[in-house]
């Protein structure tokens, strides 16, 4: 509900664009810089781009935090090989810590199964975001990435009007419908009034071990062009990687060293 407004902003037709719909964080909590990590479809990396990420920014030094808003498919845990059940106090619900000092939140730390399905409905499934961000006692964090949803739905919309977003980041792959995809993913932001920091590509090409040619796998990289189009830099060409995969689900990604990852870091910082 919108400042000195009577009705839910989210399910009216009134014009409420001028009012400011964010929310409180939790009185414990200090949040400098929240990133959102986007994409327009599922299945391009952005999870692992994501925990990557902050794990390369933690190692410069900053105090980082992920909430992961994916509520129907959270891997952000299994990234960090956390699968501890979240604690709590009076204060409010206390964030895991990896063995890197990142604080993550996510449904897979609530719940009594990790396998566990979610079958809940947008609004629930938005609301239970907006509680990660009031009532986890995140403390004091340099920088926040949320993993969101695939996709423009009640989840991005909430994050985009609810939290203090600085900036979206948008994680693509290089595929015939990219131009349109990755279009409606920054054309959301930008409608919701979200600076794009920029596009990152994932799967653009794969490096072979032994001669060191790359090849495009997927098709040749249209992403300069989409980009230049849409008015946004590109951040970064990631390559096809099985041993990042693998870090991934081995919970080990803290320890996978990506140049790109730190080079990316890099750029957020200035």
């Amino acid at each position: 509900m919108a400042e000195n407004c009577t009705h839910d902003c989210s399910s009216c037709s009134a014009d409420c664009s001028s009012r400011d719909l964010r929310v409180p964080a939790n009185a414990l909590s200090s949040i400098k810089q929240v990133i959102a990590v986007v994409s327009g479809k599922g299945g391009v990396g952005k999870s692992t781009v994501t925990a990557s990420l902050a794990a390369a920014m933690a190692k410069k030094g900053k105090k980082v935090a992920i909430l992961d808003a994916d509520i129907t498919g959270p891997s952000i845990p299994t990234a960090f090989g956390v699968h501890e059940r979240a604690t709590g106090s009076d204060a409010g619900i206390d964030p895991a810590i990896t063995k890197g000092g990142i604080k993550l939140m996510s449904l897979n730390l609530l719940s009594a199964n990790e396998t566990d399905p979610v079958i809940w409905r947008g609004p629930v499934i938005a609301g239970v975001v907006t509680q990660f961000w009031q009532e986890v006692v995140w403390g004091d964090i340099d920088y926040m990435f949320v993993d969101m949803p695939p996709g423009t739905g009640d989840v991005p919309l909430t994050v985009f009007q609810s939290l203090p977003v600085d900036g979206a980041i948008v994680v693509t792959s290089p595929q015939d419908l990219v131009s349109m995809i990755v279009s409606k993913a920054v054309n959301m932001a930008k409608m919701m009034d979200i600076p794009v920091l920029g596009l990152v590509e994932n799967y653009s090409y794969f490096q072979c071990p032994d001669c060191g040619k790359q090849h495009a796998i997927f098709g040749e990289s249209r992403i300069d062009q989409v980009a230049a189009d849409l008015e946004v830099p590109v951040l970064a060409k990631l390559p096809i990687d099985p041993a990042w995969a693998a870090a991934f689900d081995a919970g080990k990604i803290e320890d996978f060293p990506s140049e790109a990852m730190t080079r990316l870091a890099e750029q957020l910082e200035r």
